[in-house]
């Protein structure tokens, strides 16, 4: 098998850490989770935000996506941030390059519950405010609206998750390149193989 780094992506709350940690089992590679790169570099995010502004956290998690990209030496399961793919391109020097190297691996998924706007904030809403350090509801939603076109507009493929962590995780592997699976894996319920129907690249 090929090294490869499988990258997960999409808003808070859309299972990435959850599903990257069954894909890192049944693919026997480790999962790198970005915000705990982050805390692990410069301390808890919340007070990271409130004392240098959401714009100086957003430049250190680029940087800090980009020291552990270039620190990855085996294959791999990376969990990005709810907001790194949304951020400006001036951010940081490498930001646009890096975030396209994202957007066009094809062993990118982008998570989310839903692609139906509605369907998609509404869970999105109630996973998050089950969580300790969630925003108020009416923030999260906003979070999610703004955000929700720039999810689906990513040239990477979509997985919805409103489904269980295994069954997502099933359903990424059997979408994989060949060279990445370790074994075969069937294809969902109802789902047909897009390898069948896809137009040549």
């Amino acid at each position: 098998m090929n090294q490869f780094r499988i990258h997960l992506i999409g808003p808070g709350g859309a299972g990435k850490s959850t599903v990257g940690s069954v894909l890192a089992e049944r693919l026997r590679v480790p999962l790198l989770d970005l915000d705990q790169a982050f805390v692990q570099r410069l301390g808890d995010i919340s007070v990271y935000m409130d004392q240098e502004g959401y714009n100086a956290y957003a430049r250190e998690n680029v940087e800090t996506y980009r020291q552990m990209l270039s620190s990855c030496e085996t294959s791999c399961i990376l969990a990005l941030s709810s907001g790194f793919m949304t951020y400006p391109e001036a951010v940081h020097p490498e930001y646009k390059r890096l975030r396209r190297g994202v957007e066009t691996n094809e062993a990118t998924f982008v998570l989310l519950p839903s692609l139906k706007l509605d369907d998609c904030v509404r869970e999105i809403v109630r996973r998050q405010l089950t969580r300790p350090f969630a925003r108020p509801l009416a923030a999260e939603e906003t979070v999610i609206r703004n955000r929700f076109a720039i999810y689906v507009g990513l040239e990477a493929r979509k997985v919805e998750t409103m489904r269980s962590p295994v069954e997502t995780a099933e359903d990424i592997l059997f979408n994989l390149s060949p060279n990445i699976k370790m074994e075969p894996t069937r294809a969902p319920a109802g789902t047909a193989d897009p390898r069948a129907t896809a137009a040549p690249a």
